[in-house]
């Protein structure tokens, strides 16, 4: 005899999965409500979006109408059809095209972080806004998708040898940039610049008292974030991040939320990647004499270039890496379920997809 009790480890519905016609429905107000933003900014001229150092036009907020108008009709669609093929194929479309909107949402929350203001309430709500909306109309996508009775998260599990071995690059990335920026917060001088004339820089720049107090002690705060995202990298790829370690203390043993390091991960990825692969771009057509860089903050174009170069590359080595391990853990962490015959009887496991 069969039991259909749920056993150990078993996960709990989605909450839109239960709720298909209702999240549709939340999606609606959260397109009308964006598309409305966007016509408020356009008019009174308030630029959403920035280019290399200055604005973009505020002409442009009206890809912000047309992103939130477009989420509004094939929500609704979805609402009133169901989340058919095509419908669900907008849907991935519409959400990339809020993703591109919410890009810098990381820089804002970082700067929110150490206490500095960011360079425009209006773009930074709009970054907001806008991954609200990449998760609206993920879940929306996603409501047609109900798991067999019996869904229960695999067992932890490493990343593949390839992936691994990513996150090792990905790691080794980030460390001539620690010792750049390490360099400097222990009073050291790199490029041409010493910890006096970041400090003067950062001041000028607006940098917050806690970021100038953390350079004073030594600790530069990028570090203590790229030290946190390492540890990010490797919890995506070893079975630690899928359960609690024991070192967590009561949390230990418990499954880790899928979400949980999910979230950060795509975030970071999403920002990352693209900044770190373009600006390595930059800087090689610089140093084949294809474009000019400025010298900065710096005292010479080369000192500019020798920085970029160790910046760029750890955010691409990173952002790429950390976008590989996060699908790697998407794939492993995916419920299973029993496929059960007429009988009663269990005739396999499979994953949902």
């Amino acid at each position: 005899m069969s039991d259909d009790r749920q056993q150990p480890g078993t996960l709990g519905r989605a909450w839109w999965q239960g709720r298909p016609r209702r999240v549709g429905l939340v999606t609606v107000l959260w397109g009308t409500a964006y598309a409305a933003f966007g016509v408020v900014c356009a008019v009174i001229g308030t630029p959403l979006f920035h280019g290399v150092g200055a604005p973009a036009p505020a002409g442009l907020d009206y890809a912000v109408v047309v992103v939130g108008a477009l989420a509004a009709l094939v929500s609704a669609g979805a609402v009133r059809y169901g989340v058919r093929t095509r419908v669900r194929a907008l849907l991935w479309t519409v959400c990339g095209l809020s993703g591109i909107a919410a890009f810098g949402l990381l820089m804002d929350v970082i700067t929110l972080m150490f206490g500095q203001g960011v360079d425009s309430w209006a773009a930074a709500a709009n970054h907001a806004l806008a991954a609200v909306g990449v998760c609206l109309l993920v879940a929306t996508g996603r409501s047609g998708h109900r798991p067999p009775t019996g869904a229960r998260a695999p067992a932890p599990s490493c990343a593949p040898a390839g992936v691994q071995l990513a996150a090792c690059a990905g790691t080794i990335a980030f460390l001539p940039y620690c010792a750049m920026k390490s360099s400097w917060a222990f009073g050291g001088t790199f490029a041409g610049t010493r910890i006096e004339e970041i400090l003067a820089t950062s001041r000028r720049n607006g940098a917050s008292e806690m970021w100038l107090t953390l350079e004073s002690w030594g600790l530069d705060a990028t570090v203590l974030l790229a030290a946190l995202g390492t540890f990010l990298l490797w919890g995506l790829v070893r079975p630690w991040g899928q359960v609690f370690p024991r070192w967590t203390l009561f949390l230990h043993g418990r499954r880790v939320p899928r979400w949980l390091p999910l979230a950060p991960a795509l975030i970071g990825a999403a920002t990352l990647a693209p900044y770190g692969v373009l600006g390595t771009g930059y800087c090689a057509l610089v140093s084949t004499g294809v474009l000019a860089i400025r010298p900065g903050d710096f005292h010479s174009s080369q000192s500019a270039l020798l920085v970029s170069w160790i910046g760029m590359i750890a955010f691409a080595g990173y952002g790429v890496t950390l976008a590989v391990a996060a699908r790697s853990y998407w794939l492993r962490t995916r419920p299973t379920g029993q496929v059960r015959t007429g009988d009663g009887q269990a005739s396999g496991v499979r994953q949902i997809r």
